[in-house]
């Protein structure tokens, strides 16, 4: 019956705010060291997430339905919702005054890991509420991940069907393979994030700054402590942040393949060279717009590029300076760099390299389907044949991104925005990239002062792009309502 599954998802989101609400106290507590009266936000979040998540959990107890389509696009859903409410509310606890809103778009772009911000004065900002920004994104990481490789290929979502583990579908024990799996995809995202938070301290960086910093680059999510995000700290800390962001955007099968398995023919999947070559490209004519637009050495403007070129791809957000005051190439560069997006099975958002892949290779069989009208040209993906079904669900995954972009930019536009700031939004926000083109959210800008309505556009944007599309489009369909 539909109602248990409204039991099974309703015990699993009370388990994971709870979890949320834990992790809470490592900001709590930092502001009770500083001196911060922000620690009693945090206490009163934690003490009311933590008596309704218990009561939901004790209520839902008990026996639940397998794990199915329909509880998995319901639950998959309800999670982001549930918890980017539980990470809103130390914000609108806090002693700074924030509204429903602002607190709402912060704690979204914070789990989606968009990275866009509705706060300045970041340097200023008391340290717990600093950390807990960057402990939204780093949890919204790791999430991330397992959605991307345990939960998206199960529910067939634009194409991810066909990175469903191989592993799982032989096993007799499916279940035990996948809790071994999280265990290691959790120690390893914790292994990385240490190394990047040392590196960053040795590089320079303070340790608090080198831990948020490295929290918020392995989940590609962009956060900073600074409001000048990158653009104080030297070429060492920059070179250690592309490292860790290219890391960040690659599958994370690809490191268990390489160094558990030693598997480096399997490990190296086409969207990974597909991702290093576009960067590549892009960052050629990115240096030439840095190197004649500004009073950057060759060195710097190399550094320069690179680093911002890999920050928009990989959908990290930072920024070392306002890339739009390099031309109006440089401009066109970074707005192709939105749409890109890291790899499948990755912390990155964005439309995904093997999607750009898959379209590359079906336009170019459709081509030769026109010159050998007999002629019967398969599509393939890693050196294997992609199926007629995950085909079909990358063209209309496709579709509906370019629907809603130009749909919701109209929308934006609609609210007083000019057509750079409504279609750069869009885009920043659907490929969860954080900061767009224009004067207000570029770059050098952010997003507090656009309307109520403006904010609330992007926040259902940052889900949508998070989500992947398709499953809030299943759940806004009448037809997943309708009986069993």
């Amino acid at each position: 019956m539909f109602s248990d599954s409204y039991r099974t998802v309703a015990y699993v989101n009370g388990l994971f705010c709870l979890y949320l609400a834990l992790g809470m106290l490592p900001a709590m507590a930092v502001d009770i060291i500083d001196g911060n009266d922000d620690w009693r936000g945090f206490l009163s979040a934690l003490f009311l997430v933590g008596s309704l998540s218990g009561a939901v959990i004790l209520a839902n107890r008990g026996q639940f339905q397998p794990f199915s389509l329909r509880i998995g696009f319901l639950l998959v859903t309800t999670l982001w919702l549930s918890t980017s409410l539980v990470s809103s509310l130390p914000f609108l606890f806090g002693a700074r005054d924030i509204s429903f809103t602002d607190a709402a778009f912060e704690a979204v772009s914070g789990l989606t890991t968009t990275g866009a911000t509705v706060l300045s004065g970041l340097d200023d900002m008391p340290r717990g509420l600093l950390l807990w920004r960057s402990t939204t994104q780093w949890l919204g990481g790791i999430g991330i991940v397992a959605m991307g490789l345990l939960v998206f290929p199960f529910l067939r979502i634009g194409g991810m069907q066909f990175f469903r583990m191989e592993s799982s579908e032989r096993s007799d024990k499916p279940v035990a393979r996948i809790q071994t799996f999280a265990v290691s995809l959790i120690g390893l995202y914790c292994l990385l994030t240490l190394v990047c938070m040392v590196l960053y301290a040795v590089g320079g960086m303070t340790w608090f700054d080198a831990l948020n910093h490295a929290m918020t680059t392995i989940s590609t999510a962009g956060f900073s402590t600074r409001d000048s995000s990158f653009a104080q700290f030297g070429d060492l800390i920059l070179v250690t942040a592309i490292i860790f962001m290219l890391i960040g955007a690659m599958p994370f099968t690809a490191f268990f393949l390489l160094v558990l398995n030693n598997d480096y023919k399997r490990a190296m999947d086409s969207q990974i060279a597909a991702l290093l070559l576009i960067i590549l490209v892009l960052m050629v004519p990115a240096f030439a717009s840095a190197s004649s637009h500004g009073s950057l050495s060759a060195t710097d403007a190399l550094i320069h590029s690179l680093f911002n070129v890999v920050s928009i791809v990989t959908t990290t957000g930072y920024a070392t300076t306002d890339y739009t005051q390099w031309g109006t190439l440089s401009a066109g560069v970074f707005l192709v760099a939105m749409f890109v997006g890291g790899c499948a099975g990755s912390t990155a958002g964005g439309f995904k390299t093997y999607r750009l892949i898959i379209l590359f290779q079906t336009l170019r069989v459709s081509v030769r389907e026109l010159v050998y009208p007999n002629g019967v040209f398969p599509v393939y993906y890693n050196n294997k044949r992609i199926s007629p079904e995950a085909l079909q669900s990358v063209t209309t995954f496709f579709t509906a991104y370019i629907a809603i972009l130009f749909l919701f930019t109209l929308l934006l536009a609609a609210t007083g925005l000019d057509l750079v700031t409504a279609f750069t939004g869009t885009l920043a926000t659907l490929s969860n990239v954080g900061p767009a083109l224009g004067d207000i959210i570029g770059p050098a800008g952010h997003f507090g002062p656009l309307s109520d309505t403006a904010k609330w556009l992007l926040i259902m944007l940052m889900f949508l792009g998070r989500l992947e599309i398709m499953t809030v489009l299943v759940i806004a369909s009448p037809v997943f309502w309708r009986g069993n």
